[in-house]
C-alpha cells in the first residue's frame, strides 16, 4: 500500500480530480460527436481554423501504426501505471496538474483502446476536432497540454517528487519537524 504525506497526498488528490475531469470531458464530448456527426460531415466551428468531423482513429497520430492497435492499448496502460507510479509524492502543483492532464488523457485513451469497436484491447478511438493538419479529441488536447508543462517543469528545475528525507515528521510534542534523516 502507498503512503503519503499530508502534502504528497493533497496534491495527489488534485491529480486525480484533474484526471477524472478529463477522461469525463472527454468521452462526453466523444459521446456527443458519436451521436451528432456522421461519417463525412463536417461542421465549422471557427472557419478557417477549427471543425468537427467524426474519424475512429485505430493507430497513434495521424493514424501512425492503425495495424498495431493493441500496442497502443499496452502502451497506454503502461502511461497510466508511470505516472500513477511517478506521482507517489509529489512536490508541486504544476507537477500534480501536469501529470492529471497526462493521466486524463492516457485513461480515457486506454478505455477507448479496451472497450470502443472493433474488439476488447484493439478499439479505435473517437475523434473529432479537425484543426486542418490533424483531427484529435480533448484527450489528446490533454495530453499535449500535460506533455508542454512537463517539459517546461523541468526546464524551470522543478522537482517531481520530495526524496524520502524532505518529508516532514511529527515529533513528539505533536509539531511539524523539519527534515529527517541526516539533515535534522
Amino acid at each position: 500500500m502507498m503512503r503519503l504525506s499530508r502534502d504528497s497526498g493533497r496534491l495527489y488528490s488534485v491529480m486525480l480530480t484533474l484526471a477524472a475531469a478529463v477522461l469525463l470531458v472527454d468521452q462526453l464530448t466523444k459521446f456527443w460527436a458519436v451521436s451528432a456527426l456522421s461519417a463525412g460531415e463536417s461542421m465549422t466551428v471557427v472557419p478557417s481554423l477549427v471543425r468537427f468531423r467524426l474519424l475512429y482513429n485505430a493507430g497513434a497520430a495521424f493514424s501512425i501504426g492503425s495495424g498495431a492497435t493493441w500496442l497502443f492499448a499496452l502502451a497506454a496502460a503502461g502511461a497510466v501505471g508511470g505516472v500513477l507510479y511517478a506521482a507517489r509524492r509529489l512536490a508541486s502543483r504544476g507537477w500534480a496538474l501536469a501529470l492529471g492532464a497526462l493521466l486524463g488523457g492516457a485513461v480515457s485513451h486506454l478505455g477507448d483502446r479496451l472497450f470502443r469497436q472493433p474488439a476488447f484491447a484493439r478499439g479505435h478511438v473517437v475523434d473529432f476536432i479537425d484543426y486542418g493538419a490533424f483531427v484529435g479529441n480533448v484527450a489528446d488536447i490533454a495530453l499535449v497540454c500535460g506533455c508542454a508543462a512537463l517539459v517546461l517543469l523541468c526546464l524551470r528545475g522543478v522537482p517531481l517528487a520530495k526524496t524520502p528525507d524532505e518529508e516532514p515528521t511529527i515529533n513528539v510534542s505533536g509539531a511539524r519537524s523539519g527534515l529527517t534523516g541526516p539533515a535534522a
